[in-house]
């Protein structure tokens, strides 16, 4: 797929300056001073492409913060995004990512999406974790730590009633990590969450 950059944003990456980007910006790009990055070319969309190939653009260590929203679910392959993020991120800079919960029945409806996500989904690929429950790491060098996971619940227009009830049981689920534990392993499929929200933080390998 041809790269299509519609600003020459891959020019800014020669100066010292911070840079952002937002993978699958789509038509609504949340943060109006990061690089938009999307496979479609809508209007908020600064560079046009796919995700690994504009990546591979990228010089070393050139970007300070990461964020994505309902993207990773539908990459071919999450560990090797996270191989190229890991790449082109600064030590000490942030990637966060918002994906649909496995419990979500929406998440089933899209054809397009092909990855699942929860509480411990990026456990598997990052060194040290605020959750209990310790999981096998799937990548030889583990260039991330999960900072910080958190569980959103919501519903939309016209269900006001069913959104106020699922905000309230988001506090009570996010009061703690050992909560969100507890609601994942015995409350998920009675309580169905929307979205899980991650932060990770670029780090030296360990060596």
């Amino acid at each position: 797929m041809a790269i299509r950059d519609k600003s020459n944003a891959l020019l800014r990456l020669q100066f010292d300056v911070p840079v952002a980007i937002e993978l699958g910006c789509g038509p609504n790009k949340r943060h109006a001073d990061a690089l938009g990055i999307d496979a479609l070319d809508y209007p908020g969309v600064d560079i046009v492409g796919d995700i690994y190939e504009v990546l591979a653009q990228f010089p070393v260590g050139s970007v300070d913060r990461v964020y994505s929203y309902h993207f990773v679910e539908h990459v071919e392959s999450v560990s090797r995004l996270l191989e190229e993020l890991a790449r082109v991120v600064k030590t000490g800079g942030l990637v966060e990512f918002i994906a649909p919960h496995f419990s979500n029945p929406h998440f089933y409806s899209d054809p397009t999406h092909r990855n699942f996500f929860g509480l411990y989904t990026f456990s598997y690929f990052s060194t040290g974790s605020p959750l209990r429950r310790k999981v096998p790491t799937y990548q030889g060098k583990l260039r991330f730590r999960l900072e910080h996971v958190d569980l959103k619940f919501k519903s939309f227009p016209p269900f006001y009633v069913r959104h106020a009830l699922k905000k309230l049981i988001g506090s009570i689920f996010n009061s703690c990590d050992y909560m969100k534990e507890l609601y994942e392993e015995n409350f998920c499929y009675l309580f169905p969450c929307y979205e899980v929200c991650y932060r990770l933080r670029r780090v030296e390998s360990p060596e």
